[in-house]
């Protein structure tokens, strides 16, 4: 059989009831919230308090993902409502991700329970093998179950592994494109949202193989280049590379898919605090320094915008790039609800060099000396004792979780 190049995309099954599940069996919780009615949510006296994640048991009452706890709580009186524990989410996606690295080095994590991986050139078969393998070797260590899906593209990929779940593996090939994904309709293709979905059944377009078949001219013209975009997502075309770092390390981001909409610059700026830590971390980590930082936002409607800084002096301080993301997230929001927020760092150096000025004072210079010797004291406690043993408040102040 003919060898060509495969792409895997790996998705969590129903991750943050997966992996709260997992978290409570071993804490000796009698019950695995998997197997019963039960929703991970927020608050449920907050009119705010929408499911998360269902299990599948709660999903034969009709409860949805995004419906408000109320609600969940008048289909099925008895659900089970286990608050998010984001801490543990983030170290199993860590440590997932960690895992499938074993696999190849060059893995995109797309979100906290996703990722695509350029598994290089297999034939279709051995292809399967392999992602049953992975996929029953994640079972088996960590205790949750994800779907895989294989393609040649990322697109198909990532439409592969929404095909049948819990726990399976799928494939979606251009050649099985008309078979398997053109049927499905279209508010199923990525990056069809609900409004999209509304004014393309307008226009007589229900499925995918519908949205293949129009006239892209007409499209085009309709939704500008976002009519062309999902016109080739519909027919399978996608030219996207797996995008990683493990080439050559040109910048050191990370970014955070949230639970629910972000509407509160200091709810912002408290997520900013984390993923600061975590990059300047990094950047630590592999003896660098960053000349430029940028903040990433993509909204509920899932359009992105960024906003980016140059410094004066390359900096690896943790405390500069959080305040650097804050003045940028501050400058550049739109106030709209924020789905995904990141940070960047880029134009990476060796070298680390500060340029005094007649206005430095020697206070300033042991400032900064002692503000190094901080970051690399946590930096040390968190390789020692977990990501989650300290943490820094926005004041700056650290807070031990020992």
């Amino acid at each position: 059989m003919d060898k060509i190049p495969v792409i895997f995309h790996v998705d969590v099954n129903s991750a943050f009831l997966s992996w709260s599940a997992v978290d409570m069996l071993k804490k000796n919780k009698d019950v695995d919230i998997r197997k019963v009615p039960s929703v991970i949510g927020g608050d449920e006296n907050s009119r705010r308090g929408v499911v998360l994640a269902k299990s599948n048991p709660a999903k034969a009452y009709g409860i949805v993902t995004g419906e408000s706890l109320f609600s969940a709580r008048k289909k099925c009186p008895n659900i089970l409502i286990i608050p998010p524990i984001f801490s543990v989410y983030r170290d199993y996606s860590h440590n997932m991700m960690n895992f499938l690295k074993e696999y190849t080095p060059y893995l995109e994590q797309y979100s906290i329970d996703e990722c695509f991986l350029d598994m290089g050139v297999h034939t279709k078969e051995d292809a399967f093998k392999l992602a049953e393998t992975m996929k029953n070797s994640i079972k088996s260590k960590f205790g949750f179950t994800v779907n895989v899906g294989i393609s040649s593209n990322k697109l198909l990929a990532k439409m592969a592994s929404e095909l049948k779940k819990p726990d399976k593996v799928n494939t979606l090939y251009v050649e099985e494109v008309e078979k398997k994904l053109w049927p499905l309709p279209v508010s199923e293709l990525f990056m069809v949202g609900k409004r999209a979905t509304e004014k393309l059944n307008n226009m007589y377009i229900f499925t995918i193989g519908d949205l293949a078949s129009y006239d892209v001219d007409i499209l085009q013209d309709k939704f500008k280049s976002y009519g062309k975009l999902i016109w080739q997502y519909a027919r399978g075309i996608d030219d996207s590379k797996v995008s990683s770092d493990s080439y050559d390390i040109k910048n050191i981001s990370n970014e955070t898919t949230l639970a629910e909409d972000v509407t509160n610059r200091e709810e912002a700026h408290k997520i900013l605090l984390e993923l600061s830590e975590q990059v300047a971390s990094r950047l630590r980590k592999e003896n660098k320094y960053c000349f430029s930082i940028g903040v990433n936002i993509k909204n509920s409607d899932f359009k992105s915008y960024s906003h980016q800084k140059k410094l004066p002096n390359p900096t690896d301080s943790t405390k500069t790039v959080y305040n650097t993301a804050v003045e940028l997230f501050d400058e550049g929001w739109k106030r709209d609800p924020i789905r995904l927020l990141g940070v960047t760092l880029a134009q990476l150096t060796e070298q680390g060099m500060q340029q005094l000025t007649l206005f430095d004072s020697d206070f300033d210079i042991k400032k900064s000396e002692k503000e190094k010797s901080i970051d690399k004291t946590i930096d040390a406690i968190r390789e020692r004792y977990g990501e989650k043993s300290i943490k820094k408040c926005a004041s700056g102040k650290v807070r031990s979780k020992r």
